[in-house]
């Protein structure tokens, strides 16, 4: 075992993020995967970035760190493309803190029936959750850390109430350190050594539509339709899971979202579906993330987290602090995966 080893398990957003932060410190870092980078929940992601106004919520300084992060990424790799179009809701998520606005039309130009009033968060963002956890990965083995994909962790070595490796698909993998990036797959690995997590999956459906470009110029959040728009005009569309179990009853439910997207612009006429896929997406208990050494045992670190895409850059760079330094960031100790017991 190499000396401060650390293996990152789960190559989604977060352990992308993980990598990148804690690569090239003097630490070996290999993060792996069961598939490529960011094929899991982060794939399936609607990928709108923002932070509450006002939170009481124990992640709050967490929360209100992510868009300044996201600031200081990009500053740090040029590459990263983000979308800071803003965001507008109304019907329900106009009751969220935010400016009132009555330029609706103005912002949004092809939107039938544009609500009189709605609530619009300028500083909002969005970006592609692929492209950037691969932006990630690649900059974390630039700085020296190892990839391996087609290794599923199947268990944590674990002697006298120390983690020192991990068991995988593709061999053993010994590290000093553990840090768990697995979504859903961490509650199994953590029950194997006696820990246990509350966590849920947690399904949604994203939907994907090919239509003309520049129809919706920001994020739009209503109860009945939340949509934003890539630059070849893509339109990505999450909606509720209502079981879905096979590509008929996902076809079903896509056609149901390209109709009320067609019905609610301008041009829109022509949109075909493109895709739509389950993303399974890891729910701790109380809804907040769960980050941090759990009590009783050495050489392991869990993040899991909804929101993930929004909190990767803040959580990436503080837990990997953490690892490497020994030293707890304040504004992770809302998250701490011992409020469970």
């Amino acid at each position: 075992m190499a000396k401060g080893s650390i293996v990152v398990v789960g190559a989604g957003i977060i352990g992308a993020s993980l990598a990148y932060h804690l690569a090239g410190r003097g630490r070996p870092v290999t993060l792996i995967d069961a598939g490529l980078p960011g094929s899991g929940a982060t794939r399936a992601s609607f990928a709108w970035i923002g932070r509450p106004l006002v939170s009481d919520l124990p992640s709050a300084p967490l929360r209100y760190l992510a868009l300044d992060e996201y600031r200081r990424l990009e500053t740090e790799l040029p590459e990263l493309s983000i979308q800071w179009s803003g965001s507008i809701s109304w019907d329900g998520f106009d009751e969220a803190p935010g400016h009132r606005t009555d330029e609706v039309r103005t912002l949004e130009p092809h939107l039938l029936n544009p609500p009189a009033v709605a609530v619009h968060r300028p500083e909002d963002a969005a970006l592609d959750p692929i492209a950037t956890t691969d932006l990630l990965v690649a900059a974390a083995r630039n700085r020296g850390a190892r990839l391996l994909t087609g290794a599923l962790a199947t268990a944590l070595d674990h002697q006298a109430g120390t983690v020192n490796g991990v068991q995988t698909t593709a061999g053993h993998i010994p590290a000093e350190t553990v840090v768990l990036a697995a979504g859903t797959g961490t509650t199994a690995l953590c029950s194997g050594i006696g820990i246990t997590l509350p966590i849920e999956p947690s399904p949604a459906v994203l939907v994907r539509l090919r239509a003309t470009p520049r129809l919706v110029r920001t994020i739009i959040a209503t109860p009945s339709l939340e949509v934003r728009q890539l630059t070849d005009g893509t339109v990505l569309a999450p909606t509720a899971y209502r079981g879905e179990t096979d590509q008929a009853a996902l076809l079903e439910t896509a056609r149901r979202v390209r109709d009320r997207f067609a019905a609610s612009f301008a041009g829109a006429g022509d949109t075909a579906i493109r895709s739509a896929e389950i993303g399974w997406r890891p729910m701790p208990a109380d809804g907040e993330p769960i980050i941090g050494r759990p009590a009783g045992t050495r050489g392991l670190y869990v993040t899991v987290m909804h929101s993930a895409i929004t909190l990767a850059a803040a959580a990436g760079r503080l837990a990997a602090t953490e690892i490497l330094t020994g030293l707890p960031a304040p504004e992770l100790n809302g998250c701490r995966p011992d409020r469970f017991h």
